[in-house]
């Protein structure tokens, strides 16, 4: 069976740095598959408060995590500083996905890489809503550099 190779960080349009904690690592020494997620979720959001386009506690529309993955292709370990990469895959009518990868200090190849989708509802009713055409506009400088590759 084949691995498909890590990707590269010129695939990826913009960059979160997060600083990993000791509580991050496993009884094994590295970073635990877990906190992964945890990192993809901290570089969209912290993306979209940037972005003025979430307000934690008052945004009318809030996205709503439906769906994440998670490939890993080799370990880090606190100290160590990471940077999340972010680019689009897809832009609904109420959804966005996300690409994402975590890149080690120094590193082009990425330790792991993701997706994330978030899916738009009104923060009162919980119904589906359309993206916020401030946050489509805002998407496009999430499309990847494109001498990058996937």
């Amino acid at each position: 069976m084949s691995r498909t190779p890590p990707g590269q960080r010129a695939a990826y349009a913009v960059f979160t740095p997060i600083t990993t904690r000791w509580s991050d690592n496993d009884a094994y020494g590295h970073i635990n598959n877990v906190q992964y997620y945890s990192f993809f979720d901290t570089a969209v959001n912290a993306w979209l408060v940037r972005q003025g386009l979430l307000e934690i506690a008052a945004s009318p529309l809030i996205g709503l995590v439906v769906e994440t993955g998670c490939r890993y292709h080799r370990p880090l370990s606190y100290p160590e500083p990471i940077e999340v990469g972010m680019r689009l895959a897809a832009l609904g009518n109420s959804s966005i996905r996300y690409e994402l990868a975590v890149f080690g200090p120094g590193r082009d190849d990425a330790a792991a890489e993701g997706h994330f989708v978030h899916v738009y509802v009104d923060r009162a009713t919980g119904r589906p809503a359309r993206l916020p055409d401030a946050l489509r506009a805002a998407a496009g400088a999430l499309t990847a550099p494109a001498n990058g590759s996937a």
